[in-house]
């Protein structure tokens, strides 16, 4: 099973590169999970992906963050949102349960400079996840969860440490938040495999940032600890990135190989 995570900044802006990108990959992607769909559920290309054997479940609001599931899999279970009124406001985690296995699709909040609203919004936003976590015991069974964290975990994971620390996204209240996810014994896969590898998964579009590889490893892939003897390869594929037609998204896919 590939299951892919892509925040694709526009569905709608993306669409024809996403499905240039499958049959560029010879449609062996079995799960895709989208971030920062930016449209409602009404207006999302269901048929585009159905006609390519995808069942789509979408959490989306219009013009803002929203995550979607496609996948190959009948799910046994959906669950928008955190089940919160206030946090399910701005649309940006989605859960499905295939075969025994709990998917989480996530996108954090982008936050802000310390001391603003947006900071604090992040900050808090990630104790609600943590909670959520705990409270309905997702971890009895076995979890992935992957998404857009917003979080360059360490140093190695930014193309320039010194001149980006304390930035958004590198800022210690961020990351401790982060290391507290981590705590809930889940594994960063790309980490598992590549220890001390640099390599992102965001490139600004200013500046010619992906041909420099200016970039910041803020997508994740996470698993539980049953799951991980079953993970064979990760990858992030820069095809569709570089691509300068289509218009590509400012992240790369992340894909997960495992059995």
């Amino acid at each position: 099973m590939k299951i892919c995570t892509w925040n694709v900044n526009s569905i709608k802006a993306r669409k024809a590169l996403a499905l240039e990108w499958l049959k560029h990959r010879n449609h062996d992607i079995d799960v895709l999970c989208f971030q920062e769909i930016k449209t409602v559920e009404k207006d999302f290309p269901f048929e585009d992906f159905e006609r390519l054997g995808f069942e789509c479940h979408v959490f989306g609001q219009k013009s803002y963050n929203g995550v979607a599931i496609c996948t190959k899999i009948p799910p046994k279970l959906v669950q928008k949102g955190l089940g919160d009124r206030d946090w399910d406001e701005q649309k940006r985690i989605i859960m499905v349960k295939i075969q025994e296995i709990n998917l989480i699709n996530l996108y954090a909040p982008h936050g802000g400079e310390r001391g603003t609203e947006k900071f604090y919004y992040k900050q808090n936003w990630y104790k609600k996840l943590i909670t959520f976590l705990k409270e309905y015991d997702f971890l009895k069974d076995p979890v992935l969860m992957l998404g857009d964290f917003n979080i360059a975990h360490r140093d190695i994971d930014v193309y320039a440490p010194e001149a980006l620390a304390d930035a958004v996204g590198t800022l210690p209240e961020e990351r401790a938040a982060f290391e507290e996810l981590l705590h809930l014994k889940f594994f960063d896969l790309y980490r598992h495999f590549y220890p001390e590898k640099r390599q992102f998964t965001w490139w600004d579009y200013i500046g010619g940032a992906i041909w420099k590889d200016e970039g910041m490893r803020i997508d994740y892939i996470f698993c539980t600890d049953s799951l991980l003897e079953k993970m064979r390869h990760i990858e992030i594929d820069l095809w569709p990135r570089k691509r300068k037609s289509p218009t590509p998204s400012d992240h790369a896919p992340l894909i997960i190989d495992f059995q």
